[in-house]
């Protein structure tokens, strides 16, 4: 288990500047079809995804809804991901790229968002800045899923480490910027890559050649929901998206917060959105006979 955040104790719907972010009972879910989210602490719990939450993505993908984690997790794990799990696609690697599964073709389509040779020479880049990284920051360690990763770092600040202090979290954010590097605070890992992409600008490609769909145009049909500043493009161009509870422990770290928090924490604040839209969808089931 790992150790609990500083801030664990925080109002979980407090941000800076005394903004908050309304109960997700709030939400107008009546048009959502598309479910957006991440992985990590938002439909896991402490480090586990639990028969509640996998159970809640199984009966929204029964439902209709279509459900497309966005995460920091590596390649390996989201081609698993994306052949197992009740999903219809995966955007992996903090927006590297996002493959779906044909189960019918027994195909896995991969849309990576860098060419082969670009990809190589940010690995090299990447090899070298991690061996800096973990002779400048006492504590820091590779990520156990580095080995399955394509196009970013992960340095492990808390999942298998000792939780490091938040002066030594920066020091990796900055370490990874100074060497010209992209890098976000997940709520385990800081994730660092070359390229200019994001989770969002790679969840747009998706939406837009896997499900017709787009962002703005069509807001009221898809909920975003995460919990950490990994999240934060998201969090900003979704209108309809959800903190689980313990986006409050990063608060201090988000100029963009959710517009809706769960109750619940993590897995728990999963299966309390999915249970939200999954009544929206069965209403409007209802009233059309």
């Amino acid at each position: 288990m790992r150790s609990p955040s500083p801030l664990a104790d925080a109002d979980p719907t407090a941000g800076p500047a005394g903004a908050r972010m309304r109960p997700v009972a709030g939400l107008p879910a009546a048009r959502v079809d598309v479910l957006l989210t991440d992985i990590d602490d938002t439909i896991t719990s402490e480090g586990r995804l639990t028969a509640q939450a996998y159970a809640a993505l199984e009966r929204l993908q029964q439902a209709g809804v279509k459900v497309v984690p966005i995460t920091g997790r590596p390649a390996g794990w989201c081609d698993h991901i994306a052949r197992m799990w009740p999903v219809d696609a995966v955007v992996g690697e903090n927006g590297a790229f996002w493959f779906a599964y044909d189960r019918d073709r027994r195909h896995m389509r991969q849309e990576h968002v860098a060419g082969a040779d670009t990809a190589r020479a940010n690995r090299a880049r990447l090899d070298a800045l991690a061996q800096r990284i973990l002779r400048e920051v006492p504590g820091a360690a590779l990520a156990s899923d580095q080995p399955y990763r394509l196009a970013d770092l992960a340095i492990d600040f808390c999942e298998d480490v000792e939780r490091l202090p938040e002066e030594a979290v920066d020091r990796i954010v900055a370490l990874f910027q100074e060497a010209g590097a992209h890098a976000k605070v997940s709520s385990i890992h800081v994730n660092g890559w070359f390229g200019d992409y994001d989770k969002l600008s790679t969840a747009r490609l998706c939406l837009r050649d896997l499900l017709g769909l787009d962002v703005e145009r069509d807001a009221a049909r898809i909920v975003f929901s995460g919990d950490s500043p990994n999240d934060e493009p998201m969090f900003g161009a979704v209108a309809l998206s959800v903190g689980v509870a313990n986006i409050g422990d990063f608060a201090h770290r988000l100029t963009h917060k959710p517009a809706y928090v769960t109750r619940g924490r993590s897995g728990e604040g999963f299966v309390e959105l999915a249970e939200i839209i999954l009544s929206a969808r069965a209403a409007r089931r209802g009233e059309h006979g």
